[in-house]
């Protein structure tokens, strides 16, 4: 089996875990300037880190044309790491068939009790 060597400066690119949502919320409401999450955190698929650091991520969201898409939070990546999540992200999107990333009423739903849940805390 071969081994891949990361360096420690390495981005990582990974789904988003339970585990993640509090760095998640918290990416969210400073670049929002939030007291609170809303509508617009949506439900995060991937994101990206550096060390044990997330950087940024990438949810789902509804258009104003109720249409899925998604959206991509960040704190501090370049420009090129920016433009690299998103290609990454456009293509996990595309590829992924579960009702969130197919159905906007069910991503609806979705977004309402992952906001629901992470404001209580």
């Amino acid at each position: 089996m071969e081994t891949l060597l990361q360096s420690r400066d390495q981005l990582v690119y990974a789904e988003v875990y339970i585990s993640d949502m509090l760095s998640l919320k918290n990416i969210f409401l400073q670049s929002q300037t939030l007291q609170k999450l809303n509508q617009n955190f949506g439900v995060p698929f991937l994101l990206v880190k550096k060390k044990d650091t997330i950087l940024a991520f990438a949810t789902l969201i509804l258009t104003e044309n109720g249409e899925i898409a998604f959206k991509i939070y960040e704190s501090n990546l370049t420009e090129w790491e920016k433009k690299n999540f998103i290609f990454r992200a456009e293509h996990y999107f595309k590829k992924k068939t579960t009702a969130n990333f197919r159905n906007p009423q069910q991503l609806k739903s979705s977004i309402s009790r992952m906001v629901s849940w992470l404001n209580v805390g």
